[in-house]
């Protein structure tokens, strides 16, 4: 059954702010608000306690692979220094 559009107009007064409200869908459908949701492998997941642990783990991660990096780029830097 279809509404008429008449019937789907909303009185509503011009200073609601409808996109301040968090409408919640249920489902694997909807949507999160804000950031990003990453699903972890449940053997994964066992390891840590909670999201800040997780985020906690793959920052340090982060700053070693950067440091390594760094390291080996100056590591190459040297080496082709010593050559010339």
């Amino acid at each position: 059954m279809r509404r008429d559009k008449s019937e789907m107009e909303d009185d509503l007064r011009t200073e609601y702010d409808l996109k301040s409200l968090r409408v919640r869908k249920l489902g694997p459908g909807r949507k999160g608000f804000g950031g990003v949701t990453v699903r972890l492998e449940p053997d994964v997941a066992e390891i840590f306690p909670c999201a800040d642990a997780v985020n906690e783990a793959l920052r340090f991660l982060i700053r070693v692979t950067r440091d390594n990096q760094v390291a080996s780029t100056a590591q190459v830097n040297n080496s082709n220094a010593a050559d010339d």
